[in-house]
């Protein structure tokens, strides 16, 4: 029994030691041939990464060659073009000869011009100058008609012939030449004259009357304050100019008659201005804007203050 024992256990120790020399033996079998494959590996790697940068490589080459290439031909091309176009716009567009005789022929036309714009120049001021005299002549020769009283007779000198003046004033010889200012009749005029039918207020023909109208008054114009007798008869003539309220139907609504004036004010050019003009004709008036107007004041009711409008403007003659 102990034999059989210690052989039993003997068996047991050597077979512990044959488990741990082939647990060895695998593993460093194991490990050399994963060194191999790691090896393997990065020689696989490298030959690709170097074939993938070899290639990137060449493109790049290539690419930067067809670039500087392409550059050259467009430089050599740019430089064709300008030779070309330097050649064709000096040649048919540009011509310096051309140009130069051109300004030449200009400058020579702006001498000529030149000359005669001066020449214009010197005889509109003589022509000026003849007129001024001619005007002041005029005036001078009117003044001694006007003062053709104060002429010399042969009891009293004048007041231009004065007994210390070896030769006579110029002006007592212009009056001696001179005749007296006389007055002129003042023309009396219809009032069916053609000037009436030119107002643009008037909507009507004048209807011309039957009566044989009485023979001017062969006189003067009496003294005081009497105003012309044309003027009267013509404010007298007038055609009649309705405001909004007359002019409008009674059947028309307030608004459509509004939109009706509105329109007319904006025609005629009708501006209401605020301020007065610097009178003293109107220093005393009270400001009445227009009916359509919208401001600061509001908007007033239909129809202003008189039932016919005051329009200075259009009157004949002062009031």
């Amino acid at each position: 029994f102990i034999f059989f024992r210690s052989v039993d256990e003997d068996r047991k120790i050597e077979y512990k030691a044959a488990v741990k020399i082939q647990s060895w033996f695998r593993g460093c079998r194991v490990r050399a041939y994963l060194r191999y494959l790691n090896k393997m590996v990065i020689f696989i790697q490298k030959w690709w990464r170097g074939y993938q940068s070899r290639r990137y490589f060449r493109r790049m080459v290539k690419t930067a060659y067809f670039i500087m290439k392409m550059n050259f031909y467009n430089e050599m091309a740019v430089r064709i073009q300008k030779r070309w176009r330097g050649y064709y716009v000096r040649k048919y567009i540009h011509n310096y000869y051309a140009l130069k005789k051109y300004l030449e022929a200009i400058s020579v036309n702006n001498e000529i011009v030149r000359s005669e714009l001066q020449e214009y120049t010197e005889m509109r001021e003589k022509e000026e100058k003849r007129k001024e005299l001619e005007k002041k002549e005029k005036e001078k020769k009117y003044q001694a008609r006007k003062m053709h009283y104060l002429l010399s007779t042969e009891q009293i000198a004048g007041i231009y012939n004065s007994p210390f003046r070896k030769s006579p004033d110029p002006m007592e010889v212009l009056l001696q030449k001179s005749k007296p200012l006389s007055h002129r009749q003042q023309q009396m005029k219809s009032p069916f004259a053609d000037e009436l039918y030119d107002w643009p207020t008037c909507r009507r023909p004048l209807t011309f009357s039957t009566v044989q109208p009485l023979p001017p008054i062969g006189r003067q114009k009496p003294q005081g304050p009497f105003r012309d007798t044309a003027e009267v008869l013509q404010q007298r003539y007038k055609p009649l100019e309705p405001t909004l309220r007359v002019a409008a139907s009674i059947n028309s609504p307030l608004e459509k008659a509004r939109e009706e004036m509105k329109r007319e004010e904006w025609r005629n050019r009708i501006h209401d201005n605020e301020f007065l003009p610097f009178s003293s004709y109107h220093k005393n008036e009270k400001y009445d804007p227009s009916v359509h107007r919208s401001g600061k004041y509001g908007q007033e009711t239909y129809g202003i203050k008189h039932f016919r409008e005051v329009q200075p403007k259009k009157w004949v003659s002062n009031k």
